[in-house]
């Protein structure tokens, strides 16, 4: 630009800086469980204990340190052995101690030794919870306590939940199951002529904002294509729907425990087949 000496000044190039201060996506999920935490223990005391949840996050993450390194041969990031603690720590009902660290075992453990292809089916603190609740049904049970009437609570996790699956772009997986779960809730009030109420209040609960925050909607566990994973969160939906029918107390677990693994070795399957077929075609 000209100056009024006369002299040309040249223009300051501008400079792109990046925001000094920028929120990595592997923190984000694990600061959204533990709100979940603060806000339902504060509110309903859903902890079973301080120190049965503290046993379980490190656990989760020790071993996921171990096996990473004895796997992997590299130190992995813990955020995803803290959700997977915690997720344990939170769901699991027991007055003994060693289901918390064991659950916890099994769901790490399940991540590195029950692979296909290099992918592993299922999501590590379903697999953990789930083989608990069958295997020893008389020591553990899951988390049952409701918000209740006090819907301050849920509408935090819920306004935080959706804020933060959208920005990991993955609240469609949400938005189809909440929306197929009602739908099933009052097709099953129809069904049994139970108040539609009783049927969708499990969702309020904070057992299911762990479920369709973190669980479902797990990257490693989820089938690629979005179109794929909103078939396979109906599919979920519709199998938890016909165990509740059955009186089957866990029914969401059980839904998902059967229907994502199910589908991850369907896409596996399908990937092999493709790459056969332009082997094929190249030789």
């Amino acid at each position: 630009m000209s100056s009024s000496s006369g002299t040309i000044v040249p223009a300051k190039a501008s400079v792109h800086r990046k925001p000094q201060i920028s929120l990595d996506n592997r923190y984000v999920a694990p600061a959204f469980i533990t709100c979940i935490l603060l806000v339902g223990h504060l509110s309903f005391g859903i902890l079973e204990s301080y120190p049965k949840t503290l046993l379980a996050i490190v656990t989760s993450i020790g071993l996921e340190l171990m096996l990473g390194r004895i796997f992997l041969h590299r130190w992995l990031h813990p955020a995803s052995a803290y959700i997977s603690g915690i997720s344990v720590g939170i769901l699991v009902r027991s007055p003994a101690y060693w289901p918390y660290a064991l659950c916890a075992a099994i769901s790490i453990t399940s991540k590195y030794v029950l692979r296909v292809k290099g992918r592993h089916i299922w999501n590590p603190s379903n697999f953990g919870i789930s083989v608990m609740l069958f295997l020893a049904a008389d020591t553990v049970a899951s988390l049952s306590i409701q918000w209740g009437n006090y819907l301050l609570p849920m509408l935090v996790i819920w306004a935080l939940g959706s804020i933060i699956i959208a920005r990991l772009h993955r609240f469609h997986i949400t938005g189809i199951y909440v929306a197929s779960f009602l739908a099933f809730a009052f097709l099953r009030s129809w069904m049994t002529g139970s108040p539609w109420q009783s049927e969708v209040a499990p969702i309020t609960g904070p057992m299911y904002q762990l479920f369709i925050f973190f669980m479902i909607t797990d990257p490693k566990t989820t089938v690629r294509s979005k179109r794929g994973q909103c078939i396979v969160v109906f599919l979920v939906a519709l199998l938890e729907m016909v165990l509740r029918l059955r009186q089957v107390v866990y029914a969401p677990f059980y839904a998902l425990f059967i229907v994502g693994p199910a589908a991850m070795l369907v896409e596996i399957w399908l990937d092999s087949r493709r790459e056969n077929s332009a082997k094929a075609v190249t030789t």
